[in-house]
């Protein structure tokens, strides 16, 4: 049954795909701080996220903060600031970091006492002719990735 939503429009349902979906609750999850990094509070926030453990570390210059550990350093003191292309650097470094680590805590948590009921209803199926709609039914489910 499922060939049946590859094509949304073609029976008349109207929706996202349903990775689209787990994507999209996935970066609202991991929205994290909310003060602009433009802001004091806010780049401090996102540097303390960066800089906390090891890992973070690593997985910022994986995303693209590619500075020395003295300049970052200087950063946390505040004797210097970083130029707007470190600003947006750091802000999408802070985001990919909170993503990885926001789907790490709900994989785990998903896949505690060997799977979790995860429903996704990303279609709106109204307008579907009824023997064409797409039956909702419940599966327990691991989630791997």
């Amino acid at each position: 049954m499922p060939e049946r939503t590859i094509d949304f429009g073609k029976f008349g349902a109207r929706g996202i795909k349903g990775s689209d979906a787990v994507a999209r609750k996935l970066d609202e999850l991991a929205d994290g701080v909310v003060t602009p990094v433009t802001v004091k509070r806010g780049l401090m926030a996102r540097l303390h996220y960066l800089t906390r453990t090891e890992h973070s570390r690593r997985a910022a210059r994986d995303a693209g903060l590619t500075v020395t550990d003295r300049t970052l350093k200087a950063w946390l003191e505040e004797r210097r600031r970083p130029t707007n292309a470190n600003l947006e650097r750091i802000d999408a470094a802070y985001r990919q970091v909170r993503r990885q680590n926001v789907a790490r805590y709900l994989l785990r948590r998903l896949n505690a006492g060997g799977g979790t009921r995860v429903e996704i209803h990303p279609l709106n199926q109204s307008q579907v002719p009824r023997p064409l709609q797409r039956m909702v039914e419940y599966r327990t489910m691991n989630v791997r990735r």
